[in-house]
């Protein structure tokens, strides 16, 4: 049995969040690169210009990237052969985004309760942590910090099987439409398939952590996420919902075995700071 201190799971989790607060992802950065070159509206052009130097800045001086630093939230593979000695798992997690977020002057947008006293935590806890046991002596954290002008404008929606993939695709394309500037397009849009209505909506959240440009591994999937983003780049909603065809950077599928009797379907979209990072210990 392999021991980890909490210790160092409270500092690793503090370094991905300045990390991903700060610092774009290369997958994001080169896609918004490639797209800026092909992007046919002048003005949706311009727009991408200046979401590519804000990054830039924001690397250079260590800076937020956007105002809204996001909800934390956490995918931990821990290993069935580690112990965590020296304090609580979660205790340790919800430390580690605190000292971020305080030491990072990040902005700290998470109220207590959240219908009848929305009084700030005043550092950004707790964090949302979803922890999967897995074979072996190591922990994988993940982490995003997600921003809720994006995910106010996630749906889930409980097809029937007969619906099919045209049902699936007409619900993701209407989603992303009726997004529309708010969620702060190019959006990465995550969906999740199957399961039951609560795994859909986890597995549409993991998806937002696969790269951009990394297809699901099997071609069926592969071959709809494909036409997804094509039919949402049609929308004309473009870079800021300013027009153009650069609506969507990535469409991401996760799926899962479900009933006979249904088909879950969730879509989580993200703006353009599709801000995550990960480390394993």
């Amino acid at each position: 049995m392999r021991e980890i201190k909490a210790e160092l799971i409270k500092d690793t989790v503090r370094e991905l969040f300045l990390e991903a607060n700060y610092f774009i992802g290369r997958d994001v950065y080169e896609k918004l690169k490639e797209l800026r070159e092909v992007e046919e509206s002048p003005v949706g052009k311009g727009v991408l210009e200046q979401i590519i130097r804000n990054n830039e800045i924001a690397a250079e001086e260590k800076i937020a990237i956007c105002q809204d630093t996001g909800m934390a939230v956490l995918f931990l593979e821990l290993g069935q052969e580690v112990q965590i000695v020296g304090g609580d798992l979660n205790e340790a997690i919800n430390a580690g985004v605190k000292e971020a977020y305080t030491e990072g002057y990040l902005r700290k947008s998470i109220v207590a309760d959240p219908l009848f006293d929305r009084i700030n935590t005043g550092d950004n806890t707790p964090a949302v942590i979803y922890t999967q046991i897995v074979p072996g002596d190591r922990v994988r954290i993940m982490v995003t910090a997600k921003g809720f002008g994006s995910e106010n404008m996630s749906r889930i929606k409980m097809l029937k099987p007969a619906d099919g993939v045209e049902g699936v695709k007409d619900f993701v394309v209407q989603t992303a439409v009726e997004a529309g500037p708010n969620p702060c397009p190019p959006i990465v849009v995550g969906v999740g398939i199957g399961g039951t209505m609560e795994k859909a909506a986890l597995l549409s959240k993991w998806a937002l952590l696969r790269p951009v440009g990394e297809q699901n591994k099997d071609p069926r999937y592969a071959r709809l996420e494909a036409e997804l983003l094509e039919e949402i780049n049609k929308s004309g909603i473009g870079p800021a919902g300013l027009g153009g065809r650069t609506t969507a950077l990535a469409v991401n599928i996760e799926y899962f075995p479900t009933h006979i009797a249904g088909l879950p379907v969730a879509v989580n979209i993200c703006c353009h700071a599709a801000r995550h990072a990960e480390r394993v210990i």
